[in-house]
């Protein structure tokens, strides 16, 4: 289980870490991400030597080439700042294993420095900026699939639903079996096919089941898996980063 958190008061800046698939297929759900936390009060610096945290290395045992890739965000990321992570994948990685990827080394210590500075964007909304959202959106029905990173890496499985609370024009309906993965897992999707297409099989009929008119995600590689094949079946349900979805309530804005 995850340890639990002693968290920050509200800090004057912040670093953004913006994960690969938010750089390459979800660009909007990082700026929404930034656009939140400024809204809050709070500076966004986003290092633009960034590049992948390094889990998928990680997770096929290339510890040598992780720790390559782990060592550039650790010098992107140097100041004593905390750093928002608009994925609980990512940020699991950063915050409990790269302790475990550098242990031993000199810079094992950078390396747990990181971690204990680093945020899933859900959490750090509510846990540090406390924020308080003002809904003037459309009545509209979602449903919410939670990464397995978000259940039992991070454990934040409830803070987004926190922040859906505060929408009082949005219904959200729980999915039958929430906790089940959406069967992406990374590299687990190319490596078991067979199994990762029925595992998505039943979170988009769960998902249909509920009438919601959009499913939200806080993981990009869940919603792309997730909204992958709902359009492959036809269905029309929309799928949407989290980030997005807030943003557009308060703002007012439609679109994805």
């Amino acid at each position: 289980m995850p340890k639990q958190r002693n968290y920050p008061d509200k800090p004057e800046s912040v670093y953004f870490f913006g994960t690969c698939l938010v750089d390459l297929f979800y660009p909007e759900a990082g700026l929404a991400g930034i656009e939140l936390l400024e809204r809050a009060g709070v500076e966004v610096i986003f290092p633009q030597d960034q590049t992948c945290c390094g889990q998928p290395a990680f997770n096929s045992g290339y510890h040598d080439e992780a720790l390559e890739v782990a060592r550039l965000q650790i010098d992107c990321f140097n100041k004593n700042i905390p750093i928002v992570v608009p994925s609980a994948s990512c940020a699991g990685m950063m915050r409990n294993h790269y302790p475990e990827l550098f242990a031993g080394t000199s810079e094992e210590s950078r390396a747990r420095a990181l971690s204990d500075r680093t945020y899933e964007l859900t959490e750090f909304l509510v846990n540090v900026l406390n924020v308080e959202l003002k809904d003037i959106g459309e009545p509209v029905r979602v449903t919410l699939h939670t990464s397995c990173s978000a259940w039992r890496e991070m454990g934040v499985a409830s803070e987004a639903k926190q922040l859906l609370a505060q929408l009082a024009n949005v219904e959200l309906v729980e999915l039958e079996r929430e906790k089940e993965c959406c069967g992406f897992g990374g590299t687990f999707a190319v490596k078991h096919p067979e199994i990762s297409a029925a595992m998505v099989n039943d979170k988009t009929a769960a998902i249909c089941n509920t009438g919601a008119e959009r499913v939200l995600g806080g993981d990009c590689g869940c919603l792309m898996n997730i909204t992958g094949a709902l359009e492959h079946q036809g269905k029309t349900v929309r799928g949407q980063h989290i980030a997005n979805f807030l943003l557009e309530r308060v703002d007012g804005r439609t679109g994805d």
